[in-house]
Protein backbone atom coordinates (compact mmCIF):
# COMPACT_ATOMS: atom_id res chain seq x y z
CA UNK A 1 0.00 0.00 0.00
CA UNK A 2 0.85 3.40 -0.71
CA UNK A 3 0.20 6.37 1.56
CA UNK A 4 -1.12 9.80 0.69
CA UNK A 5 -3.42 12.73 0.91
CA UNK A 6 -5.98 14.54 -0.36
CA UNK A 7 -4.94 18.15 -1.83
CA UNK A 8 -8.49 19.62 -0.85
CA UNK A 9 -6.64 20.21 2.63
CA UNK A 10 -4.29 22.82 1.07
CA UNK A 11 -7.05 24.67 -0.83
CA UNK A 12 -4.66 27.82 -0.68
CA UNK A 13 -1.51 25.84 -1.65
CA UNK A 14 0.17 25.65 -5.47
CA UNK A 15 0.49 22.15 -7.28
CA UNK A 16 3.97 22.36 -5.95
CA UNK A 17 3.71 23.04 -2.73
CA UNK A 18 1.17 20.58 -2.24
CA UNK A 19 4.05 18.07 -4.17
CA UNK A 20 6.64 19.62 -1.75
CA UNK A 21 4.88 19.19 1.16
CA UNK A 22 3.78 15.70 0.56
CA UNK A 23 7.65 14.59 0.10
CA UNK A 24 8.54 16.63 2.99
CA UNK A 25 6.56 14.64 5.06
CA UNK A 26 7.39 11.23 3.38
CA UNK A 27 4.23 10.70 1.83
CA UNK A 28 3.94 8.35 -0.86
CA UNK A 29 1.31 9.70 -3.26
CA UNK A 30 -1.34 12.83 -3.50
CA UNK A 31 -5.27 12.36 -5.01
CA UNK A 32 -5.52 15.92 -7.36
CA UNK A 33 -8.35 18.31 -6.76
CA UNK A 34 -9.51 18.47 -9.97
CA UNK A 35 -12.62 21.55 -9.77
CA UNK A 36 -13.76 23.89 -11.76
CA UNK A 37 -12.37 27.49 -11.22
CA UNK A 38 -15.10 29.50 -9.71
CA UNK A 39 -17.57 29.42 -7.08
CA UNK A 40 -16.92 26.91 -4.02
CA UNK A 41 -20.38 24.90 -3.80
CA UNK A 42 -19.23 23.24 -0.11
CA UNK A 43 -16.79 22.44 2.48
CA UNK A 44 -13.46 21.37 0.68
CA UNK A 45 -14.92 21.50 -2.98
CA UNK A 46 -13.83 23.98 -5.38
CA UNK A 47 -10.49 23.48 -4.90
CA UNK A 48 -8.03 23.28 -8.22
CA UNK A 49 -4.34 22.04 -8.33
CA UNK A 50 -4.48 21.39 -11.86
CA UNK A 51 -6.97 23.41 -14.32
CA UNK A 52 -7.70 20.14 -16.49
CA UNK A 53 -10.54 22.24 -18.50
CA UNK A 54 -7.61 24.57 -19.57
CA UNK A 55 -4.96 21.69 -19.32
CA UNK A 56 -1.63 22.47 -21.51
CA UNK A 57 1.38 21.10 -22.61
CA UNK A 58 2.91 23.05 -20.09
CA UNK A 59 0.98 21.74 -17.03
CA UNK A 60 1.69 18.14 -18.05
CA UNK A 61 5.18 18.48 -18.12
CA UNK A 62 4.85 20.18 -15.31
CA UNK A 63 3.08 17.13 -13.59
CA UNK A 64 5.26 14.89 -14.57
CA UNK A 65 8.64 16.63 -13.23
CA UNK A 66 7.41 17.21 -9.88
CA UNK A 67 6.54 13.47 -9.97
CA UNK A 68 9.96 12.96 -10.48
CA UNK A 69 11.82 15.72 -8.66
CA UNK A 70 9.82 14.76 -5.26
CA UNK A 71 9.28 11.06 -5.80
CA UNK A 72 5.70 11.67 -5.14
CA UNK A 73 3.06 10.06 -7.01
CA UNK A 74 -0.74 10.97 -8.62
CA UNK A 75 -3.13 8.72 -6.90
CA UNK A 76 -6.18 9.66 -9.14
CA UNK A 77 -7.66 12.67 -10.02
CA UNK A 78 -10.22 13.75 -7.67
CA UNK A 79 -13.69 15.46 -8.31
CA UNK A 80 -17.15 14.87 -6.37
CA UNK A 81 -19.57 16.70 -7.84
CA UNK A 82 -23.79 15.43 -8.17
CA UNK A 83 -24.05 14.26 -11.63
CA UNK A 84 -27.83 13.88 -11.46
CA UNK A 85 -28.64 17.27 -9.76
CA UNK A 86 -32.31 18.13 -10.97
CA UNK A 87 -31.27 20.98 -12.25
CA UNK A 88 -30.70 19.95 -15.67
CA UNK A 89 -27.99 22.61 -17.10
CA UNK A 90 -26.30 22.00 -13.73
CA UNK A 91 -26.00 18.20 -14.19
CA UNK A 92 -24.28 18.62 -17.33
CA UNK A 93 -22.03 20.97 -16.26
CA UNK A 94 -20.95 18.26 -13.78
CA UNK A 95 -21.04 15.74 -16.46
CA UNK A 96 -18.87 17.44 -19.32
CA UNK A 97 -16.09 18.43 -16.61
CA UNK A 98 -16.07 14.78 -15.63
CA UNK A 99 -15.52 14.09 -19.40
CA UNK A 100 -12.40 16.50 -19.16
CA UNK A 101 -10.81 14.64 -16.00
CA UNK A 102 -10.85 11.71 -18.07
CA UNK A 103 -9.22 13.34 -21.02
CA UNK A 104 -6.38 14.80 -18.21
CA UNK A 105 -6.03 11.32 -17.07
CA UNK A 106 -5.11 10.39 -20.10
CA UNK A 107 -2.15 13.23 -21.23
CA UNK A 108 -0.98 12.92 -17.71
CA UNK A 109 -1.03 8.87 -17.82
CA UNK A 110 -2.61 8.94 -14.51
CA UNK A 111 -5.68 6.53 -15.55
CA UNK A 112 -7.77 6.93 -12.17
CA UNK A 113 -10.21 9.11 -11.82
CA UNK A 114 -12.16 9.66 -8.57
CA UNK A 115 -15.87 11.05 -8.17
CA UNK A 116 -19.13 10.64 -7.00
CA UNK A 117 -22.33 9.06 -9.38
CA UNK A 118 -24.67 11.83 -8.22
CA UNK A 119 -28.58 11.39 -6.97
CA UNK A 120 -31.85 13.64 -6.95
CA UNK A 121 -31.97 13.68 -3.04
CA UNK A 122 -35.86 13.85 -3.60
CA UNK A 123 -36.45 10.53 -5.43
CA UNK A 124 -36.01 7.27 -4.94
CA UNK A 125 -33.14 5.12 -5.93
CA UNK A 126 -35.53 3.81 -8.78
CA UNK A 127 -36.99 7.05 -10.09
CA UNK A 128 -33.28 8.02 -10.13
CA UNK A 129 -32.27 4.80 -11.97
CA UNK A 130 -33.33 5.78 -15.64
CA UNK A 131 -30.67 8.86 -15.68
CA UNK A 132 -28.06 6.85 -13.88
CA UNK A 133 -27.88 4.27 -17.17
CA UNK A 134 -28.02 7.40 -19.19
CA UNK A 135 -25.34 9.14 -17.69
CA UNK A 136 -22.97 6.84 -16.93
CA UNK A 137 -23.56 4.18 -19.80
CA UNK A 138 -22.29 6.97 -21.97
CA UNK A 139 -19.39 8.43 -19.35
CA UNK A 140 -17.89 4.53 -18.59
CA UNK A 141 -18.12 3.54 -22.50
CA UNK A 142 -16.14 6.69 -22.95
CA UNK A 143 -13.62 5.99 -19.57
CA UNK A 144 -12.77 2.18 -21.19
CA UNK A 145 -12.14 3.31 -25.15
CA UNK A 146 -9.41 5.57 -23.15
CA UNK A 147 -8.39 2.89 -20.80
CA UNK A 148 -9.20 5.15 -17.51
CA UNK A 149 -10.78 3.96 -14.61
CA UNK A 150 -13.35 5.88 -12.64
CA UNK A 151 -13.94 5.14 -9.08
CA UNK A 152 -17.24 6.18 -7.47
CA UNK A 153 -16.86 7.20 -3.62
CA UNK A 154 -19.23 5.87 -0.78
CA UNK A 155 -19.97 9.03 0.62
CA UNK A 156 -23.62 9.24 1.20
CA UNK A 157 -23.16 13.41 0.83
CA UNK A 158 -26.36 13.19 3.33
CA UNK A 159 -25.06 14.95 6.23
CA UNK A 160 -27.02 18.01 6.14
CA UNK A 161 -30.57 19.09 6.14
CA UNK A 162 -30.72 20.70 2.84
CA UNK A 163 -29.13 16.86 1.38
CA UNK A 164 -32.16 15.36 3.03
CA UNK A 165 -33.62 12.64 2.87
CA UNK A 166 -31.71 10.92 0.14
CA UNK A 167 -28.15 12.48 -0.07
CA UNK A 168 -26.51 13.80 -3.35
CA UNK A 169 -24.83 10.19 -4.16
CA UNK A 170 -26.12 7.26 -4.90
CA UNK A 171 -23.23 4.67 -4.54
CA UNK A 172 -22.81 4.15 -0.95
CA UNK A 173 -23.78 0.35 -0.48
CA UNK A 174 -22.89 -2.99 -2.17
CA UNK A 175 -26.73 -3.42 -3.14
CA UNK A 176 -26.01 -0.48 -5.37
CA UNK A 177 -22.63 -0.89 -6.34
CA UNK A 178 -23.88 -4.24 -7.71
CA UNK A 179 -26.83 -3.13 -9.47
CA UNK A 180 -24.84 -0.57 -11.39
CA UNK A 181 -21.84 -2.87 -12.15
CA UNK A 182 -24.46 -5.09 -13.27
CA UNK A 183 -26.76 -2.54 -15.21
CA UNK A 184 -23.43 -0.68 -16.33
CA UNK A 185 -20.88 -3.40 -16.87
CA UNK A 186 -17.45 -2.14 -17.18
CA UNK A 187 -13.76 -3.36 -16.10
CA UNK A 188 -12.72 -0.02 -15.73
CA UNK A 189 -15.34 0.28 -12.70
CA UNK A 190 -13.77 1.01 -9.50
CA UNK A 191 -14.26 2.17 -5.65
CA UNK A 192 -12.98 4.77 -3.93
CA UNK A 193 -13.35 3.19 -0.44
CA UNK A 194 -13.91 5.47 3.01
CA UNK A 195 -14.84 3.59 5.95
CA UNK A 196 -15.61 6.48 7.89
CA UNK A 197 -19.11 6.24 6.05
CA UNK A 198 -19.95 2.68 7.49
CA UNK A 199 -19.85 4.00 10.56
CA UNK A 200 -22.91 6.43 9.84
CA UNK A 201 -24.48 3.85 8.12
CA UNK A 202 -23.98 1.24 10.99
CA UNK A 203 -22.44 -1.01 8.04
CA UNK A 204 -19.46 -3.79 8.06
CA UNK A 205 -16.14 -2.15 6.45
CA UNK A 206 -14.69 -5.69 6.28
CA UNK A 207 -17.25 -7.65 5.29
CA UNK A 208 -17.54 -5.10 2.48
CA UNK A 209 -13.29 -5.32 1.78
CA UNK A 210 -13.64 -9.66 1.86
CA UNK A 211 -16.48 -9.30 -1.17
CA UNK A 212 -15.54 -6.08 -3.14
CA UNK A 213 -11.84 -5.91 -2.88
CA UNK A 214 -11.41 -6.61 -6.39
CA UNK A 215 -12.83 -3.34 -7.18
CA UNK A 216 -11.44 -1.41 -4.66
CA UNK A 217 -8.53 1.18 -7.11
CA UNK A 218 -8.49 4.02 -4.24
CA UNK A 219 -9.22 4.45 -0.15
CA UNK A 220 -9.69 7.48 1.78
CA UNK A 221 -9.02 7.35 5.14
CA UNK A 222 -10.99 9.15 6.97
CA UNK A 223 -12.42 8.76 10.69
CA UNK A 224 -16.02 9.48 11.90
CA UNK A 225 -17.16 10.04 15.79
CA UNK A 226 -20.35 8.97 16.66
CA UNK A 227 -21.91 11.63 19.41
CA UNK A 228 -24.04 8.66 21.13
CA UNK A 229 -25.74 11.09 23.67
CA UNK A 230 -26.90 13.12 20.33
CA UNK A 231 -27.58 10.50 18.35
CA UNK A 232 -30.20 9.28 21.03
CA UNK A 233 -31.61 12.76 21.41
CA UNK A 234 -32.32 13.09 17.45
CA UNK A 235 -32.69 9.38 16.09
CA UNK A 236 -30.63 7.88 13.58
CA UNK A 237 -33.22 9.02 10.64
CA UNK A 238 -32.40 12.35 11.12
CA UNK A 239 -29.34 14.07 9.61
CA UNK A 240 -26.08 12.59 10.59
CA UNK A 241 -24.81 16.45 11.52
CA UNK A 242 -26.62 16.59 14.46
CA UNK A 243 -24.66 13.57 15.79
CA UNK A 244 -21.55 12.80 13.95
CA UNK A 245 -18.19 14.74 12.86
CA UNK A 246 -15.38 13.88 10.77
CA UNK A 247 -12.53 12.97 12.35
CA UNK A 248 -8.72 12.21 11.91
CA UNK A 249 -7.78 8.93 11.92
CA UNK A 250 -7.52 7.49 15.09
CA UNK A 251 -9.93 10.01 16.74
CA UNK A 252 -13.32 7.90 15.63
CA UNK A 253 -14.74 4.96 15.40
CA UNK A 254 -13.18 3.70 12.52
CA UNK A 255 -10.77 -0.13 13.92
CA UNK A 256 -7.93 0.85 12.00
CA UNK A 257 -6.09 -2.56 12.97
CA UNK A 258 -8.99 -4.42 11.46
CA UNK A 259 -9.62 -2.33 8.70
CA UNK A 260 -6.02 -2.58 7.60
CA UNK A 261 -5.81 -6.20 8.71
CA UNK A 262 -8.49 -7.23 6.50
CA UNK A 263 -6.70 -5.05 3.61
CA UNK A 264 -3.58 -7.35 3.82
CA UNK A 265 -5.66 -10.26 4.01
CA UNK A 266 -7.11 -9.74 0.10
CA UNK A 267 -3.33 -8.24 -1.07
CA UNK A 268 -5.04 -4.57 -1.75
CA UNK A 269 -1.69 -2.62 -2.38
CA UNK A 270 -3.22 0.81 -3.76
CA UNK A 271 -3.09 4.13 -2.51
CA UNK A 272 -4.63 5.01 0.84
CA UNK A 273 -5.09 8.59 1.03
CA UNK A 274 -5.43 11.04 4.27
CA UNK A 275 -8.79 12.40 3.47
CA UNK A 276 -9.10 16.04 6.41
CA UNK A 277 -12.58 16.88 6.93
CA UNK A 278 -12.10 17.55 11.01
CA UNK A 279 -12.71 20.73 12.15
CA UNK A 280 -10.52 21.14 14.73
CA UNK A 281 -7.68 21.09 11.80
CA UNK A 282 -8.62 24.42 10.01
CA UNK A 283 -7.88 27.82 9.84
CA UNK A 284 -4.67 28.11 9.28
CA UNK A 285 -1.75 26.38 7.63
CA UNK A 286 -0.13 25.19 10.07
CA UNK A 287 -3.10 23.63 11.89
CA UNK A 288 -3.49 21.14 8.02
CA UNK A 289 -0.51 20.75 8.17
CA UNK A 290 -0.42 19.34 11.68
CA UNK A 291 -3.36 16.90 10.26
CA UNK A 292 -1.28 15.53 7.95
CA UNK A 293 1.54 14.91 10.14
CA UNK A 294 -0.42 13.49 12.61
CA UNK A 295 -2.83 11.25 10.31
CA UNK A 296 1.26 10.66 8.70
CA UNK A 297 2.46 8.97 12.09
CA UNK A 298 -0.84 7.29 12.96
CA UNK A 299 -1.30 5.24 9.79
CA UNK A 300 2.23 4.74 9.01
CA UNK A 301 2.05 1.65 11.51
CA UNK A 302 0.10 -0.08 8.86
CA UNK A 303 1.15 1.01 5.43
CA UNK A 304 4.95 0.47 5.45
Amino acid sequence: MKLGFVSAILPDQSLEQVFHTAADMDYDCVEIMCWPKGKVERRYAGVTHLNVANLSDQDIETVQQLEQETGVFISGLGYYPNPLASDLQQSQTYIDHIYKLIDAAVATDIRFVNTFIGRDPKKTIDENWARVKAIWQTIMSYAEANEVYVSIENCPMLFTEDEWPGGLNLGTTPAIWDRLFNDIPSDFWGINFDPSHYIIQRMDYVETIEAYHERFHHIHAKDARIDHKALNYHGAFSYPNLWHEPKLPGMGDVDWGKFFSALTSVGYDGPVCVEVEDRAYEGSLDKQHRALLQSYNYLRQWVV
